[in-house]
């Protein structure tokens, strides 16, 4: 049984070859799935003419897929051992978020919040028992692991009585005291990495962030096969082919300028890490709103829209604008660039927006983002600080 269960410990912060597991990459099929449905919500809110209505729940519901993202991962980082315990109290989060995913074309629709808050609550008590077990097998972290065990569950409690007292049906009202609690979640890793910082491995860190990343590239690959595959009708569209192929140039650029640093972080002390890892929930949030938008666009040539191109052109102008910024926050900020280097992403992103503004297309958005790379990235990545 000794092989079966084991004391779940901290891992070594140094460890060789520390590599994303088996279950960590099946934990990320799981999210592929859910930032697809949250995403596909967004664009039909856009090509419908109902865009910001769907903005908010799409921020609710992304925010919360990438929070359940984190908090397993940080704790694998730490902690994974991979024994019988821990890989069943794995599925039983991942069970909580396909419940959570299948809620999130309900909530779009302004049909009750019931079934997502259950998966949710599902997949949080998941986290608990993972670091419950964690307090037991390390007397080192255990005032941290208490920390998060009770802030999660307390945060839980709150979500139980948001559910009880206010209407069960998406509104303005739930979701700004949906955002108070979510401030609540948010402040647990604050508070609990006060006791003594978990002993995450910074570049296993980095390289799940990178496959987030990448996931959320999907959404933006999806719109552009979606784009590609009306040429097959009886009907074809030369200007969705060409958004099409445009949202692939976008979508390859933001790989190039994501990747073309290694150390992404560069540090494992607090605060620093606190702000890496929540500052990237923008850049993923705004990919995926750039699928949605580019998807959009398509719909506007293949006569399934109900908006303008500019309209469209203001979301993918958002879109790129707030990935560009945010990633200058998470990593550029503190990197070791040319003066010229540093400013490409926020000169990038302004520019981005004032695109929009004037509904540009996709064609156009596309330039820019090669603008980007040969101003950002001309060769390669830059020496580490």
């Amino acid at each position: 049984m000794h092989r079966l269960i084991r004391a779940l410990r901290p891992r070594d912060p140094e460890e060789h070859h520390r590599a994303a597991t088996t279950l960590e990459l099946f934990f990320d099929l799981v999210t592929v799935i859910v930032i697809a449905s949250v995403t596909a919500g967004l664009h039909h809110g856009i090509s419908s003419g109902h865009g910001l209505e769907a903005l908010v729940p799409f921020i609710f519901l992304f925010v919360g897929i990438w929070w359940a993202w984190m908090n397993f991962t940080w704790f694998a980082s730490a902690f994974d051992n991979d024994d019988v315990p821990y890989r069943l109290l794995v599925m039983v989060i991942i069970a909580g978020e396909l419940m959570f995913a299948g809620a999130a074309p309900f909530i779009f629709e302004g049909h009750g919040t019931a079934w997502g808050l259950i998966g949710w609550v599902v997949m949080r008590l998941g986290m608990v028992g993972l670091w419950l077990r964690a307090s037991r097998g390390s007397a080192e972290y255990r005032v941290t692991c208490r920390r998060y065990a009770i802030g999660v569950s307390v945060a839980q409690i709150c979500w139980v009585a948001v559910f009880l007292l206010v209407p069960a049906e998406p509104s303005a009202r739930f979701f700004a005291i949906a955002g108070l609690v979510y401030i609540v979640e948010l402040a647990v890793p604050i508070w609990a990495e006060s006791a003594r910082p978990t002993p995450f491995h910074r570049h296993h860190i980095i390289e799940r962030y990178g496959l987030l990343m990448i996931i959320s590239l999907g959404e933006i690959l999806l719109s552009v096969s979606q784009g590609f595959a009306t040429m097959n009708s009886d009907d074809p569209s030369l200007a969705a082919f060409v958004a099409s192929l445009s949202g692939g140039v976008i979508v390859f650029a933001i790989w190039w300028i994501y990747f073309c640093e290694d150390e992404h972080l560069r540090t494992t002390r607090m605060p620093q890490a606190i702000l890496w890892g929540y500052g990237h929930v923008f850049v993923f949030m705004a990919t995926a709103l750039l699928g949605a938008a580019l998807a959009a666009e398509v719909d506007l040539y293949t006569d399934q829209s109900e908006t303008t191109g500019q309209v469209v052109g203001k979301w993918t102008g958002a879109g790129l604008a707030l990935v560009s910024l945010a990633l200058w926050f998470v990593r550029d900020r503190a990197a070791a660039l040319a003066p010229g280097q540093k400013l490409a992403l926020p000169a990038m992103g302004i520019l981005f927006l004032i695109a929009g503004m004037f509904g540009a297309p996709a064609w156009m958005f596309a330039i820019l983002a090669v603008a980007m790379v040969v101003w950002r990235a001309p060769h390669g990545r830059s020496v580490s600080a």
